[in-house]
């Protein structure tokens, strides 16, 4: 995308759930630029959450987890939390059509319980401290470049 115009990018974003896997936490666009002194940026935007009604940005900007319903003894988690359906419209806050830029969606669920912990119940055995145990699988869109126009 060729950046004709001091417009700032506006974003259409609509996530699903998998029918077979956990409820959705969270959309996010995480956007990337090269500044004047040819230096590397990124950030994350936090664009629309499940549970909305009971959680929101805090004064840094930050969104609180969505909790968790993962039971490690049996390797089992609820969609009692999230949402199965996430949509939203988001234009960049900080464009600058000056910077070559690029954007990407990111789709995060609930907690869910890592392989291993399924392999521990399953077989009996206990994991270590140092397993990561309860994880948040995603979901990354390809990224859109935005390249301002030679002057």
């Amino acid at each position: 995308l060729r950046a004709s115009s001091a417009v700032a990018p506006t974003f259409m974003l609509h996530a699903r759930m998998d029918p077979e896997s956990a409820n959705l936490d969270r959309v996010q666009i995480a956007k990337g630029w090269i500044d004047d002194n040819g230096e590397t940026g990124e950030k994350v935007f936090d664009v629309v959450w499940s549970d909305s009604d009971s959680r929101g940005l805090d004064a840094e900007g930050m969104l609180p987890a969505v909790g968790s319903t993962v039971d490690l003894s049996s390797a089992t988690w609820v969609n009692s939390i999230g949402a199965e359906e996430l949509q939203a419209v988001w234009t960049d806050p900080e464009y600058d059509p000056g910077q070559n830029a690029f954007y990407y969606a990111r789709v995060l669920e609930i907690p869910t319980p890592t392989w291993p912990v399924y392999d521990a119940v399953r077989y009996g055995i206990e994991l270590g401290e140092e397993v990561i145990k309860i994880q948040q699988e995603r979901a990354y869109t390809s990224p859109i470049w935005v390249k301002p126009n030679a002057e």
